[in-house]
């Protein structure tokens, strides 16, 4: 009698970078899953079922039942992929020496390039529509996309002798990766980077990335008009948490 399909993995996920990874891990590693749409926007990572299984209030996260026991649920990103990797065992290698190369490339994108990126992000084209005065603006623009630089420039002498961040493809790549799609947005030109583009370029044509970026592309809409109630209220939810705020939403999302 053939052996019963896994369950899927449960992904709670919007399309960005951060959401971007899982999928691609999961397509790399050719497990089943099954998207559940976490809309930031709209506020959704403050219901109770959501924090349950991530109680920082930020996707992606999944929930494994294809496990003994009860499910296992895991939030934060690079530990979903860690996860996977033991899993499966692929993509995270198990001797201790090719480990630690994959772990201190993936920390290095959880604390830095990541985190970076965004605030790069967000001065540059996010803040301008909450505060007008430029001039306000001007440290943030500058701190951010002079670090992102920064920490392209790593990425590029890394690159330069070895064809992956860790010698081998792994689920260092697949963090990295998705948060150099928006390289314009963070003020930055790849070909200035040319060993970083290289990579970029070869890992962006592997089947199972391109897959994974396109899952709930759909979902992605225009933001509402800056000045909008619409926009007001996303950006209070974006960018305008607090102990307070967040305790507030959670509260308002139980009624």
């Amino acid at each position: 009698m053939a052996e019963a399909p896994a369950a899927p993995i449960e992904v709670h996920y919007w399309p960005t970078p951060n959401g971007w990874k899982v999928t691609i891990a999961l397509e790399e590693m050719g497990l089943p899953y099954v998207i559940r749409p976490v809309n930031i926007g709209a506020g959704e990572q403050f219901k109770p079922a959501f924090l349950a299984i991530s109680p920082n209030n930020r996707m992606p996260a999944i929930v494994d039942p294809a496990v003994e026991g009860e499910p296992i649920s895991v939030f934060e990103s690079g530990a979903i992929l860690q996860y996977l990797g033991r899993k499966t065992g692929q993509f995270y290698p198990a001797g201790e020496r090719d480990r630690v190369e994959v772990e201190q490339w993936l920390y290095w994108q959880m604390g830095g390039l990541g985190p970076m990126s965004g605030q790069a992000a967000h001065f540059r084209n996010y803040a301008p529509t909450i505060e007008p005065d430029p001039e306000k603006l001007a440290y943030g623009v500058k701190r951010y996309t002079n670090e992102v630089e920064r920490l392209y420039g790593v990425m590029d002498r890394r690159l330069a002798d070895r064809p992956f961040l860790a010698g081998a493809y792994s689920i260092a790549d697949m963090a990295s990766w998705p948060w150099l799609r928006g390289a314009a947005l963070f003020g930055q030109d790849l070909s200035a980077f040319p060993h970083l583009k290289r990579w970029f370029d070869e890992v962006g044509e592997r089947p199972a990335v391109q897959r994974g970026c396109d899952v709930g592309k759909e979902l992605r809409k225009p933001p509402p008009e800056p000045g909008t109630p619409e926009h007001k209220a996303m950006a209070e939810k974006l960018w305008g948490q607090s102990g307070k705020s967040v305790g507030d939403q959670i509260e308002k999302a139980k009624a």
